[in-house]
């Protein structure tokens, strides 16, 4: 599948989409104030053990102390001086082994308030949560995954084929020093002895520095950082599919040309520097598909509609007909829904960036074989998903479970914030609502308190609504407890607030 990256540079915002078949399918956005943090390497301290929840906080310099559960504590760490040696853990996207780490000791017998170790950030902080950390160290390269203190080697599952898998093992196995592990990452598929080597090496290289950074170095304090945004996704991403990576950036443009001679001398030719007056997301009609990954309510082609709802715990989408009333009769009307649904769910869940719990709610179906059909498109709609997804079969209320890997804020949480007026709840009280609770709050000052007048400030839309439909509401008070009623409309007054003054 042709695809082509295309890259915004600006002194505050760098931002990078992936295009495929002419539509934007992924989105990266990083701020220079808001940088990323995922694979950087800390030298932290611990500062409070949970043996209750087997797991650790650990200060790494944030503003929030990171979070440490015990399978990500190096079990074998009597074996190495200070706790500063790690093993696997779960690497990027598309590569991964077999090898498990067996939790041996609880948390308290690992680690002890006080104690300094080296770890590094597997998940952003993502809402009111630290980030999430490892002392299981891995150094991603282009070509491989490197694990300082893991004796293993693991292959990419999506290579395939057992004669190419069997060629890369025998590489880096042949070519690793004793007593460290490598991944074989997917993008090393048909590659050389010499570029596997020249990647080993340079990693090697970086772990060294990393070991003689943290024995000079105070906790708490950042080691080791992580490539920026545009740097990771060109290693990360780049392959023989992308034929084309447009960038408005001189600076960033001839980093790239740099990476990419030294690892993907074929690509130098498909790097661009763009230098229109117009803005490159514009020109490429990005900024509206980045302005619909923030709705709420997503149309579906046929007319019918799906609603994404994100929460704390989960993200709910609702499937829905809309106005689409089919042709033959209503479970075929369903069923082409439900399908065109589940292209669109996909798209959005790596547009978005959505991950964690996710629960989708296709419109019902009788016949069991349309609900096979649902979820076998549902699942080949997701192996073009980078991040590792899980799905449960449809249930009877047609209802799918499934988890998607999350390792970063998703769009809409990085680029919006809750609504002031409604404090994030999506609705307000209404008007009549707010007109009974004056009714209701002035009964209860007018019992106690002694006076003639009353003074009631609120909303102007709440003043409209006592002046003409309420009205009579008011005067019922006013005859029962012999005080005038005097509305006084406030324009900054939020809807749902008003003000009981007697005198």
């Amino acid at each position: 599948m042709a695809s082509e990256l295309v890259i915004n540079v600006t002194a505050h915002e760098t931002r990078i989409s992936l295009i495929e078949k002419g539509t934007i399918a992924e989105l990266y956005i990083e701020r220079t104030r808001e940088k990323g943090i995922v694979g950087n390497i800390y030298k932290g301290r611990v500062v409070r053990v949970l043996p209750g929840m087997q797991a650790a906080f650990v200060d790494i310099g944030l503003e929030k102390a990171a979070f440490l559960y015990v399978a990500d504590v190096f079990d074998a760490i009597e074996e190495y001086e200070n706790l500063m040696d790690g093993g696997k853990k779960e690497d990027h996207h598309d590569d991964s082994s077999d090898q498990e780490f067996k939790v041996l000791h609880p948390i308290e017998d690992l680690l002890q308030e006080g104690q300094e170790l080296l770890v590094q950030v597997s998940k952003e902080p993502i809402g009111t949560k630290g980030a999430r950390i490892t002392s299981h160290i891995s150094l991603p390269g282009r070509h491989v995954v490197y694990m300082p203190t893991v004796d293993h080697v693991g292959i990419s599952r999506r290579i395939e084929e057992e004669e190419e898998r069997e060629r890369l093992r025998e590489i880096v196995d042949r070519l690793r020093q004793p007593g460290c592990g490598f991944i074989v990452r997917t993008a090393s598929e048909g590659k050389t002895e010499e570029d596997l080597r020249a990647d080993m090496e340079y990693l090697a290289k970086i772990w060294a520095e990393i070991v003689s950074k943290k024995e000079k170095a105070t906790a708490p304090c950042l080691i080791h950082a992580d490539l920026d945004v545009v740097q990771k996704v060109v290693r990360d991403i780049v392959t023989d599919d992308v034929n084309r990576i447009v960038i408005d950036s001189k600076a960033d443009h001839d980093r790239i040309v740099q990476f990419i001679s030294t690892f993907m001398p074929k690509m130098k030719s498909s790097i661009e520097l763009y230098d229109e007056e117009e803005p490159i997301f514009d020109q490429y009609g990005l900024e509206v598909e980045i302005s619909r990954a923030l709705g709420r309510k997503v149309w579906l082609k046929s007319g019918g509609y799906i609603i994404i709802e994100q929460t704390e715990a989960l993200t709910a989408i609702d499937v829905n007909t809309g106005r689409f009333v089919g042709k033959h009769n209503l479970e075929d009307t369903i069923l082409k829904t439900n399908l065109e649904a589940v292209k669109e769910i996909a798209y959005q869940l790596r547009l978005r960036n959505i991950g964690g719990i996710i629960i989708i709610d296709f419109i019902d179906m009788e016949k069991e074989v349309n609900r096979e059909k649902v979820y076998a498109a549902l699942e080949d709609a997701l192996k073009s998903d980078k991040s590792k997804t899980n799905i449960l079969k449809i249930s009877e209320l047609g209802l799918v479970e499934m988890t998607r890997k999350r390792v970063r804020e998703s769009i809409g949480r990085m680029m919006c914030e809750p609504c002031p007026y409604c404090e994030g709840r999506g609705y307000v009280k209404s008007k009549t609502t707010i007109c009974h609770e004056i009714f209701r709050e002035l009964r209860r000052e007018m019992l106690d308190i002694r006076g003639t007048k009353v003074l009631l400030s609120v909303h102007p839309q709440v003043a409209d609504l006592l002046y003409d439909e309420e009205r009579r509401g008011l005067e019922e008070l006013e005859k029962k407890f012999k005080k005038r009623v005097t509305v006084r409309a406030k324009p900054g007054f939020h809807q749902e607030q008003f003000e009981v003054v007697i005198s």
